[in-house]
């Protein structure tokens, strides 16, 4: 019993920490503008297997393989997306984004 139970908050870290490695990544991508360095290939790769794993708990119809592996799925598409697209059109995407995580935060922004 408490060995399932130790399983169990394990693999619930595993996913917390799993889904937030691709923030820091996403967040600097929004922040800086700049995709410079990152692989195309990588991240076609890590997709993939992000798509094949959310199919994957699916089919099981587990929730903790859906769940993470959606999030994950989400924000790395994000970023190759942000990899593969013009510069113009990621600045674009990146500005929107970082009004809409602004809003409301101004000193001119009605609360």
């Amino acid at each position: 019993m408490a060995d399932a139970a130790i399983g169990q908050i394990v693999g619930v870290l595993a996913a917390i920490v799993s889904t937030a490695s691709f923030a820091p990544q996403a967040w600097k991508i929004i922040w800086t503008r700049n995709t410079k360095g990152l692989s195309a290939g990588m991240y076609v790769l890590t997709v993939s297997a992000f798509a094949l794993w959310l199919g994957y708990g699916l089919l099981k119809r587990d929730w903790a393989l859906i769940v993470p592996n959606a999030l994950c799925l989400v924000l790395s598409l994000f970023i190759l997306t942000m990899i593969l697209v013009p510069r113009r059109t990621s600045t674009e995407i990146a500005g929107t984004i970082e009004k809409g995580l602004t809003k409301g935060h101004g000193p001119n922004d009605e609360l």
